[in-house]
């Protein structure tokens, strides 16, 4: 019984240290959206190379003061 008390010890330490891990680089994947919409690289571009959706990246550059692109056609990046 111990064995069993054992693996379950470790397997929930290694399920608390994953998600921590993957907290820390959703911050990393965050701040490096704003920096890029900060940067002048439009919206859509941010989306095609980052993790998250549209809705999610507009959501969190109105939360840290990052304003709406402006209207009209956008350049597109390399």
């Amino acid at each position: 019984m111990a064995d069993e008390r054992d693996a379950l010890i470790a397997a929930t330490k290694r399920y608390e240290q994953t998600g921590t891990a993957h907290e820390d680089a959703r911050q990393q994947a965050i701040q490096a959206v704003l920096a890029a919409l900060r940067g002048g690289i439009g919206p859509t571009e941010v989306e095609r190379l980052s993790p998250f959706t549209g809705t999610y990246i507009r959501k969190i550059a109105r939360e840290n003061g990052v304003p709406p692109a402006a209207p009209g056609p956008k350049r597109v990046g390399a």
